[in-house]
């Protein structure tokens, strides 16, 4: 194992976030404070930019651990529809020197392209590592490799949601993470409300690997248990079926993204196996060949992320499971100091690795308040009390969505921080935007003729599924079935469905969602209005993630016979005033609807901001699936 003074200068990234003419956006990890110069090249024109302290914040997370916050603003804006060419000199040396796994054949440096409009590009959510589907990230790799022309490649990847799984962790990921964490020295931590007083000791536990979930609050749990861990108050909700391996500190989720986008840090830890029952153990043989599996692919990711603007949103499993699904869940879960600094801890990170790079200009209070947290370490462990405050103020942040202005326009939204909370009963899951964010929605969508809005959950559903979900939230138990759906909160519904009628907002909608590990295309008109809008939801789930395909299958066989286009069950749905029809997979069988594959969408547009072709790749290595329009 190399020593701490021989570290790979970058760790993980660079990573391109939103490029514009005239700024650029990008994510790079390091083993110390980079000196860093970036070098931009197109036809017969160089640009040579050195990386101060104004176009460069450092963020540090652990000795030997230092996030690189990359914002360049340019005079003159960049060229769009060409290849150009940057790199990102290190002491001198540039990208092909330090990560030659991140250039494509003979080229000398990676590089991107500035689309002047949305023509096409690629989507999906939930890349959980240990799944054994192949990771749909590869064929993104595939596509940017045999592109030959500009025109050819994706303007963006959307990342809706599940980038990372900070509740379902497999245990030889989990002990790559504490290798990792001390090939690092990431910053350590005090824990109030649990049973060991700081990170190292949780490391340590013998509950720390299959067995967390009798270290974290949880819905049903025996009295020995509350008081052993929480001192016999009542524990807070974490829903998971997976939380063998929750993660809980700063420096797990930090890690976690290092080792889930680079296969550098891989290279500098040899974790083995700790001491585990012959059932744990025989369990851990199975989850480490699907981590060794996950790994052989991050040099392609890694390329991706290295030539492809990225922008994201969390959904729920980058914090934990059914995260703010009720105001039930939000009273118990954040009443607690040990659920509220787990569910800090990974929003925390979360700001730095994605939120920050989706719109810079929202969190530059933020950042400085977490440079001040990292600024104050003692002893290699966080202060507390600042750490604490901190998170309190993530709590309170309400700008994780963001807008660009491309044409068509595109609007991420943040359906889990801003609530819609039911009046009634605290139990009954939250509407996924309150009517404020929904106002704002509106404001936004103003006198645009075309939109994509990114949703992590899609607006329309499966309506058996959706019925299924209103069934058990009615008996009292949604964090059964995680109902989280926009027809689950008659407010919200309501309000989202009255936006798409609005005049003023646009002639054509499409929506891009992800969260529910299949993937499918519905086209979407009023009934009894000619003039529109038309409305497309496109579905991609998941990237590295399946439904179980024996239950899928009769769910969409159950839906296509109850809720036909023609079907009077639709006039009990809140839909009842929207013709929904689904599109076909052209590979599906007879009748098929809902496609079951890990892998990505890829979405092309026409001149109208309306989609061309509507397609999803396979990460399994079979034809791409092409979303087929039903006959009118």
């Amino acid at each position: 194992m190399l020593p701490p003074d021989n570290l790979p200068a970058v760790l993980a990234g660079p990573l391109l976030r939103r490029l514009e003419p005239r700024r650029l956006v990008l994510w790079l990890a390091g083993s110390r404070m980079l000196d860093l110069s970036l070098t931009l090249q197109w036809a017969d024109q160089v640009l040579h930019i050195p990386l101060d302290q104004g176009q460069c914040q450092v963020v540090p997370i652990g000795r030997h651990a230092f996030v690189h916050l990359i914002d360049v603003p340019l005079d003159q804006a960049l060229p769009q529809d060409v290849v150009i060419d940057y790199d990102l000199l290190v002491d001198g040396l540039g990208i092909a020197h330090w990560a030659s796994h991140l250039v494509y054949g003979e080229a000398l440096s990676p590089n991107f392209i500035l689309h002047s409009r949305l023509h096409q590009l690629v989507h999906g959510s939930c890349r959980k590592p240990h799944h054994h589907a192949d990771d749909g990230l590869l064929c993104v790799d595939r596509l940017l490799a045999d592109a030959r022309a500009p025109d050819e490649r994706p303007a963006l990847l959307i990342m809706s949601g599940d980038q990372v799984y900070a509740d379902d962790v497999a245990g030889p990921m989990l002990r790559a993470i504490h290798a990792l964490t001390a090939r690092l020295g990431l910053f350590d931590e005090y824990l109030d409300g649990a049973v060991v007083d700081d990170s190292a000791s949780l490391y340590g536990h013998r509950a720390s690997y299959y067995h967390r979930a009798d270290l974290l609050p949880a819905l049903d749990s025996n009295e020995t248990l509350r008081e052993r861990f929480f001192g016999g108050v009542k524990k807070p909700i974490f829903t998971s079926s997976s939380a063998d391996n929750h993660l809980v500190t700063f420096a797990e989720v930090m890690a976690m993204y290092l080792l889930v986008w680079s296969p550098t840090p891989w290279g500098l830890i040899a974790p083995q196996p700790p001491q585990l029952s012959a059932h744990d153990l025989a369990r851990y043989a199975r989850e480490r060949l699907q981590i060794e599996r996950f790994c052989s692919g991050l040099p392609g990711v890694a390329r991706v992320l290295a030539h492809l603007s990225t922008l994201m949103i969390f959904d729920d499993h980058d914090i934990t499971d059914d995260w703010n699904l009720s105001a039930q869940w939000e009273e118990t879960a954040y009443g607690h100091p040990f659920s509220k600094r787990i569910i800090g801890n990974a929003l925390l990170a979360y700001l730095l690795c994605q939120g920050w790079g989706n719109h810079p200009d929202a969190f530059a209070g933020l950042l400085q308040q977490t440079r001040s947290l990292a600024a104050a370490v003692h002893d290699n462990h966080l202060d507390a009390t600042a750490q604490d405050a901190l998170l309190a103020q993530l709590f309170n942040f309400q700008q994780w969505h963001y807008v660009l202005p491309t044409t068509p326009a595109l609007i991420v939204l943040d359906t889990r921080t801003r609530r819609w909370r039911s009046e009634f009963t605290l139990k009954q899951p939250s509407g996924l935007l309150d009517w404020e964010a929904l106002s704002e929605l509106q404001q936004a969508l103003l006198d645009h003729p075309s939109a994509i809005i990114v949703s992590p959950a899609p607006i329309f559903g499966v309506k058996l599924i959706e019925t299924v979900q209103k069934v058990f939230s009615w008996c009292g138990h949604p964090l059964l079935v995680d109902a989280e759906n926009w027809m689950a909160h008659r407010g919200a519904a309501q309000v989202i469905l009255n936006i798409f009628r609005h005049s003023r907002t646009p002639g054509n909608y499409v929506i891009l969602s992800g969260d529910v590990h299949y993937s499918f295309v519905y086209s979407v008109l009023i009934r009894h209005r000619n003039a529109g809008p038309r409305i497309w939801q496109i579905t991609s789930s998941g990237i590295k993630n399946e439904f179980p395909p024996r239950l899928l299958e009769w769910f969409d066989r159950l839906n296509r016979w109850l809720y036909s286009p023609r079907s009077p069950l639709n006039g009990f749905t809140r839909r009842r005033t929207m013709q929904v029809v689904p599109y076909i997979p052209e590979h599906a069988e007879a009748g098929e609807r809902l496609w079951n594959s890990a892998g990505i969408g890829q979405v092309f547009f026409n001149e109208q901001g309306q989609p061309d072709a509507i397609f999803q790749h396979n990460a399994n290595g079979k034809p791409r699936t092409r979303m087929v329009a039903p006959e009118q």
